[in-house]
């Protein structure tokens, strides 16, 4: 009796191992999904990050701002000199980038659209061949040419020229960007007209 119940009881724990595996595996395959986009050059890794750490940065970097234009120049600021170093083997954290103080476009662009996301400001991610860029919406920056989705303005933010101002001149063709990217829901964004005037 106590043979049959043993093979039973190792029946179920087998069970509720398999079904404890096959739950973490499709919570390893959800992670992926969510953080790789497929592109032409290969996958882009999302290292989007939401916190405190953040929240605090942000707001200390933009303190003396009034307008978005001033917060998202003053975050482009921070980001640009952070010194750029390519990063061949993995995506770092916003925090990892900060603790190292260095990055790639990749580090460099998840870091600025997380402290711009801290501050509930509109961008995106625009990928193009080997690069990354972050596109911001704002109203109206003087002098600038903007990246027009579907008839909006969007100014391009580039995180590793030292330096650089809001409203970066495009430095690829249309038809070379592969991607725009939502970032905290990484999604591919549907658009059906872009112009860059």
């Amino acid at each position: 009796m106590s043979s049959k119940f043993s093979h039973t009881l190792s029946k179920v724990v087998m069970g509720i191992f398999t079904l404890y595996f096959l739950y973490l595996l499709t919570q390893v395959i959800d992670v992926v999904n969510r953080r790789h986009i497929g592109t032409n050059d290969g996958t882009y890794v999302n290292s989007t990050s939401s916190n405190a750490e953040l929240k605090a940065l942000a707001h200390k970097l933009t303190k003396n701002c009034l307008d978005n234009e001033c917060r998202v120049q003053s975050i482009l600021n921070y980001i640009t000199n952070i010194p750029y170093v390519i990063n061949h083997y993995t995506a770092n954290s916003p925090q990892e980038t900060i603790q190292k103080n260095f990055g790639d476009c990749d580090d460099k662009s998840n870091l600025l659209i997380s402290l711009l996301h801290q501050l509930n400001i509109e961008s995106y991610f625009v990928l193009v061949p080997k690069h990354i860029f972050v596109i911001v919406s704002l109203n109206n920056v003087q002098s600038k040419k903007a990246l027009y989705l579907d008839g909006k303005p969007y100014y391009i933010l580039e995180s590793t020229a030292k330096n650089s101002s809001i409203g970066f001149p495009l430095t690829y063709k249309l038809d070379e960007i592969s991607t725009i990217i939502e970032p905290f829901e990484n999604r591919k964004l549907n658009i059906d007209n872009i112009e860059y005037k």
